[in-house]
């Protein structure tokens, strides 16, 4: 089967690999769509920082080239042992592959798993014809939901994780910075939100995809605005500021837009150390939390249901690119920052 296999920093190759086969509690997919995202754009770009192509990954157990690909969907056309029930079903996988059995993963945190890896980061994913993926992380799609819609269920599962992590009241004045993928579906997993709903972003065309997908208010930051220029703008009365981006000076900045004794959450991952005036921080009472990944028995239908009610992909914009020229169409764009809309790679179609 035809796979794009990350062999080193800008060398993905589409290749014949090897069919994998099912283990006990596994199923093979036959991928309708493969999402890609930032972090895909990172690792060809600048990584390896998650993929193991160098070291040994300690949870999947994997080393050397790998299929990337971790926000997949399709249909289930084999079974390993104990797993024959999901065959012939159409599936959307979370790609969190976790133990079950230690202290984290008893108490329903999952993304924490001792042993946790990734499907597409840590070992082979779904850029490819197929791929096999454990039960535990998968689906079942709703039949009313659209195939262009489920594929953006894992990353959706991500952002409705991080609002559930947020403690966002009704009624709070929320601001997220960042109005990129994972911005987007932060939002998105706000929409009915009893309150007014700030977006932030360098970018007019991502901000025009905020409002219809229900931002109150956004506003372009450029290069000179300062924080108090936002605070100007914003007002003294934000319960919630969400930091999405990661960029240098984004944490800080987030902690000083929120009103006293508002909470902030941490998402983007900052690529370096970034200082903070933590006296202020204390003296004002803020809580700071932290959100990572998404939970798959629970995030990922509650992203499936919310992608019935409300078909993400005509608000937010896809683009689908053939598996065969994924690198020039899909890769690049994204590390360009050129590509405009969800890049959706469809490796059975060309």
């Amino acid at each position: 089967m035809l796979a794009g296999v990350l062999h080193a920093p800008g060398d993905l190759r589409v290749e014949e690999v090897a069919e994998p086969a099912p283990s006990e509690g596994e199923v093979l997919i036959e991928v309708t769509y493969n999402g890609l995202c930032g972090t895909d754009a990172t690792e060809y770009s600048k990584g390896p920082m998650m993929v193991p192509l160098n070291a040994r990954h300690p949870g999947s157990g994997h080393l050397g080239p790998t299929i990337l690909g971790h926000e997949f969907i399709g249909r289930v056309v084999a079974a390993g042992a104990g797993a024959e029930s999901w065959v012939g079903k159409r599936v959307a996988c979370g790609a969190g592959v976790s133990c079950g059995t230690c202290a984290w993963c008893r108490r329903g945190r999952t993304n924490l798993c001792e042993s946790y890896y990734t499907l597409g980061l840590s070992t082979h994913g779904g850029l490819a014809e197929r791929v096999c993926a454990p039960t535990s992380t998968l689906a079942e799609i709703p039949s009313d939901v659209r195939d262009v819609d489920a594929a953006l269920a894992q990353p959706l599962a991500v952002g409705l994780h991080a609002v559930s992590r947020s403690g966002v009241q009704p009624g709070d004045t929320v601001v997220i910075m960042g109005a990129g993928a994972i911005g987007s579906f932060i939002l998105a997993g706000l929409r009915g939100h009893q309150g007014e709903v700030v977006v932030m972003d360098i970018d007019a065309p991502r901000l025009a995809a905020a409002e219809a997908m229900g931002a109150t208010r956004t506003i372009q930051l450029t290069g000179d605005m300062t924080t108090g220029d936002l605070i100007d703008q914003v007002g003294r009365s934000v319960d919630l500021v969400i930091e999405s981006a990661g960029a240098p000076g984004s944490a800080a900045r987030a902690l000083d837009l929120v009103a006293r004794g508002g909470r902030v959450l941490l998402v983007g991952l900052a690529k370096e150390p970034q200082p903070l005036a933590l006296a202020g921080i204390v003296l004002r009472e803020i809580d700071i939390t932290t959100t990572v990944a998404h939970v798959c028995g629970t995030d990922l239908p509650r992203a499936l249901e919310l992608l019935r009610a409300t078909p993400l992909s005509d608000l937010i914009g896809v683009k689908e690119v053939p598996l065969a020229t994924v690198e020039p169409d899909g890769l690049r764009p994204l590390v360009a920052g050129t590509a405009g809309a969800k890049i959706l790679v469809k490796p059975n179609h060309g």
